[in-house]
């Protein structure tokens, strides 16, 4: 599928010729053309209104979180234990006490896979759905989301808790405009406050606009003597503050103070739990896509004296997060999604920990579209590799914007007109969708 701006065909022009005879002219198609492809685009529906995606960096192990092999010899299985879950024969870790009650309501996929074992190119990966490139740098997912829809009731489309996690969490070759708006700072800290999004002492509403009037002619004045990037960029994103500082819905969406005590403990008054809660509170306001990140999973030694330490307050508040969305009918419209940049190694090594392994790891995808109850794929039996389904970056990725609404091999334009796909090479896993 092609973008808006690309040239017409030796057969375009010869219907242009036609249509010329009837009094319609190239610019008149052209336009024709354009604006019935931006109905197309602005038109398109998807089951996943928002996402929130959640990033677990340093390669969560799959064998400790939700791929147990309780069968294995003891130096692949680990040191740890697993539970039943609310789907009959499934079972994950044993410190994963809530979510294995909300297993119901997510697709545990078992077989995601790729070739990267270094930290970056992981990560890279899992953002954008592409392997890295040393000739461009592509966009996230978050950015993509950003260029397709724009912005919704005043918000930000794209919003990173508490900042953007990595390099690859951002534009790549589109334009800046399209930039996750970071927090500044830590939601879980006692005096969270979103930077820039009040009013500064001792300006009043009216003295507002009457800045923003000059600085919007400002604005005309330099974008009339230069086009660029960076002046479009700057503009998109004064406007888009403009419109959050005036809203008052907006500035509250990003206020967690806002929210019900009983509903803040329910979450966990910690670091997990209110990074997903604010997710919840900005996804419900309009924001269409959240990236948000959870603890350090580069877990060479230790193992269980790791997870242990680290599971549980995420436990607590990811379980809350899938029944929060769920009693709020919202669940069926946001996708949540749980990924790292690789797994860990089948066997237990010399320091009790796990070290890189791409061929196959975990993640977790829940509402949005997606079945619920199902375990997609599987590892074998020591966890080295995919034995049924093996799920790729390219597939995950399209599957994903399949549920936004979002045509993965549509192609957006990079530096030089070079037309690029969303994704390339992906196909929809039919199979994972409800």
């Amino acid at each position: 599928m092609k973008c808006l701006g690309n040239n017409i065909d030796r057969r375009g022009f010869m219907h242009v010729g036609f249509l010329g005879g009837l009094g319609v002219t190239l610019a008149d198609v052209l336009k024709m053309e354009a604006q019935a492809e931006i109905k197309q685009y602005a038109s398109k529906t998807g089951t996943a209104k928002s996402v929130i995606f959640i990033f677990m960096p340093g390669g969560m192990c799959h064998q400790e979180t939700f791929d147990p092999k309780p069968y294995a010899p003891i130096e692949y299985r680990g040191p740890m234990n697993s539970i039943a879950t609310s789907v009959d024969g499934v079972r994950i870790n044993e410190t994963w006490k809530n979510t294995a009650k909300v297993v119901d309501k997510m697709a545990i996929c078992r077989s995601m896979t790729h070739g990267e074992a270094a930290h970056e190119r992981g990560t890279h990966n899992m953002f954008t759905g592409y392997r890295p490139s040393p000739a461009i740098q592509f966009p996230s997912m978050g950015s993509v989301a950003a260029h397709e829809f724009g912005p919704r009731e005043n918000l930000p489309p794209y919003v990173c808790i508490p900042n953007q996690p990595n390099q690859f969490a951002g534009t790549g070759y589109l334009s800046s405009s399209y930039a996750g708006f970071s927090l500044g700072a830590d939601p879980a800290s006692g005096n969270f406050k979103v930077r820039d999004l009040n009013l500064p002492s001792g300006v009043n509403d009216a003295q507002f606009g009457t800045r923003r009037r000059i600085l919007d002619a400002v604005n005309d004045h330099f974008v009339s003597k230069e086009k660029a990037d960076s002046l479009d960029a700057v503009d998109s994103f004064y406007q888009r503050a403009y419109a959050m500082i005036s809203s008052q819905k907006a500035r509250e969406a990003f206020d967690i103070n806002k929210e019900d005590g009983k509903v803040r403990d329910e979450y966990g008054r910690n670091t997990a739990g209110a990074r997903l809660l604010l997710a919840r509170r900005l996804v419900e306001s309009g924001v269409r896509f959240v990236t948000t990140t959870y603890g350090g999973w580069d877990m060479h030694g230790n193992i269980a004296g790791s997870i242990r330490g680290q599971v549980p307050a995420f436990d607590q508040a990811f379980a809350t997060l899938i029944r929060d969305l769920d009693r709020r009918g919202l669940l069926d419209s946001t996708m949540v999604c749980i990924a790292s940049e690789f797994g860990r190694t089948p066997k237990i090594n010399g320091n009790a920990g796990r070290d890189h392994w791409p061929k196959v790891f975990s993640v977790i995808l829940a509402g949005g579209g997606i079945r619920k109850g199902v375990v997609y794929g599987s590892s074998n039996a020591i966890a080295s590799e995919p034995e049924e389904n093996p799920l790729n970056v390219e597939d995950w990725a399209t599957t994903i914007y399949k549920c936004m609404g979002i045509t993965a091999d549509k192609e957006l334009m990079a530096p030089g007109d070079r037309p690029i796909e969303i994704v390339k090479g992906g196909k929809v896993r039919a199979d994972l969708i409800a």
